[in-house]
């Protein structure tokens, strides 16, 4: 059973598209992973901001000082939001895609021919390119983690294989936007730092739905997108101070070495930092709800709300599961097994030999269900398990869903494929 204090019909009455209709009932927005929805908080902090603080930094008049403001304010959110103590290591950029470049361009420079740069078969693109560029530039050589193709899961032996001595860098994703696996990466971090080397991990996929610790993680760099934990799009860098101060980053010759200024390059968008400071402040709102604290710190309602969206979500992809391994010939790829549930994020992606990935999705599209079809972005994954071009079926559950619609899901794909 759910648990009762979970506040779902509170959460979804603060997102407007929910309330949208395809013919005769509300869509289904199951399509969380490519970017989730907003609720109401955050388009108003970035509506007052544009419409009444709207203005360029470092000035001595209200509306530039006000500017100043929303930054500072936003990267102490975001410090809270991933568990570090200092937010002058919380870099902002367009997306993580353009800040892991950023990073990379600066790391190759620090390398050289005898160096090794690590990266996993299960990663979303964004986690590999970079670095292959990277390795590319620098001229050292690129070596890949393994997948377990019967679970999607890393191959820890090929792990512990690739990663050595000539080891300079491991990218690592901590969920996979595709399977939902949920990778071990404090063993990753504590494979590489016995080597040496320094590890990027992409919270992307997981930072909906579990609590980030970089305390915890261990990891020396880390990246997560604000538009997909309901904000607006953006791009967030969390690094250590000592790396943030020393890498050469590209930069113009009247730029600040001021952290973390030295890394966000040109004018930012400052209405954007306004919707993420919103966005976190609506994750804490739902930990001070099912705590019944409203008097909770930041921090402390980041860990509660997170307890409860697992536990919330994990229901419904369970439910999603069993339904979905009920149709005939139906492959879930991925973690599939109950018992199992917390080694994945509530992401399940599938294909029928009957139709397309493609098709399916269309058709669903049809019934007012939002799915993605295709690779996503993690063509090292699909292409390792015999999936490419069609790729599969992406549904994603997030907190404001609900188990009616899932029912309604099962029972959509149940059709459409009979």
């Amino acid at each position: 059973m759910i648990s009762q204090v979970f506040p779902i019909e509170k959460i979804r009455s603060r997102f407007p598209s929910l309330e949208r209709n395809i013919g005769k009932r509300k869509a289904v927005f199951f399509d969380g992973p490519g970017g989730s929805q907003v609720p109401t908080s955050v388009t108003s902090a970035m509506n007052e901001y544009l419409l009444r603080n709207n203005a360029n930094t470092g000035m001595s008049f209200a509306t530039s000082l006000e500017t100043d403001e929303v930054i500072s304010e936003t990267l102490r959110a975001c410090a809270d939001f991933i568990g570090c103590e200092d937010h002058r290591e919380i870099v902002f950029g367009q997306n993580m895609t353009s800040l892991n470049f950023q990073l990379a361009g600066a790391l190759s420079r620090t390398w050289g021919a005898d160096d090794e740069v690590v990266v996993t078969r299960l990663d979303h693109d964004g986690n590999v390119g970079p670095w292959a560029l990277a390795a590319e530039w620098s001229g050292a050589k690129l070596r890949k983690i393994g997948i377990n193709p019967e679970d999607c899961t890393l191959d820890m032996e090929s792990a512990n294989e690739i990663i050595t001595e000539r080891t300079v860098l491991v990218a690592v994703g901590a969920a996979s936007n595709l399977s939902g696996t949920i990778n071990d990466v404090k063993k990753i971090v504590e494979i590489a730092h016995s080597f040496g080397a320094e590890v990027v991990v992409d919270a992307v996929h997981l930072a909906p739905h579990s609590l980030v610790d970089v305390s915890n993680l261990g990891c020396d760099f880390l990246l997560c997108s604000p538009y997909k934990f309901f904000g607006p799009h953006q791009g967030i860098l969390w690094g250590k101070k000592e790396r943030l101060e020393e890498l050469p980053v590209a930069k113009l010759r009247v730029a600040t070495e001021e952290l973390p200024f030295r890394w966000m390059t040109g004018t930012q968008s400052h209405e954007g930092m306004a919707g993420t400071k919103a966005a976190i402040e609506h994750i804490a709102w739902i930990g001070r709800e099912v705590s019944g604290n409203p008097e909770l710190s930041r921090r402390d309602a980041l860990i509660s709300a997170f307890g409860a969206i697992e536990e919330y979500e994990q229901e419904l992809c369970l439910r999603m599961l069993e339904g979905l391994g009920a149709i005939e010939k139906l492959k879930i790829w991925g973690i599939s097994e109950p018992n199992r549930i917390s080694e994945r994020a509530p992401t399940v992606s599938f294909t029928h030999p009957s139709m397309s990935a493609k098709e399916i999705a269309e058709r669903l599209a049809e019934k007012g269900i939002f799915v993605w079809a295709g690779n996503f972005y993690a063509l090292e994954l699909t292409e390792a398990l015999g999936l490419e071009p069609e790729g599969v079926v992406r549904a994603g559950v997030l907190h404001y869903n609900s188990m009616e619609e899932v029912d309604f899901f099962i029972e959509s794909v149940a059709s459409v494929l009979s």
